[in-house]
């Protein structure tokens, strides 16, 4: 379960990455929105398993909520799910 946890993180911080720093300027600055209709599904679908992963997770380790909530908002900010990855889920 942490292998796939930490490809989720990964895959979920690139998505996050791909989607406002490459596809939101191609869609409002070039008029081509298609790659940000892709990668903005793709990337809910990874946020979505990353917060559903990450709280069975935090559940079955029985880490407290405050870690959880550490992770849930790693994944809201740029490049917060490779900082939980190298400092909670390298060392799980």
């Amino acid at each position: 379960m942490l292998k796939l946890f930490r490809i989720i993180a990964i895959l979920e911080g690139i998505s996050y990455l791909l989607l406002f720093g490459l596809t939101m300027p191609l869609k409002y600055w070039a008029e081509i929105g298609q790659p940000n209709k892709w990668v903005g599904y793709a990337h809910g679908v990874l946020f979505i398993l990353f917060v559903v992963i990450a709280a069975v997770f935090c559940y079955e380790r029985k880490w407290s909520i405050k870690r959880f909530l550490i992770l849930f908002v790693a994944s809201l900010l740029p490049f917060g799910t490779f900082y939980a990855d190298k400092k909670y889920l390298s060392k799980a």
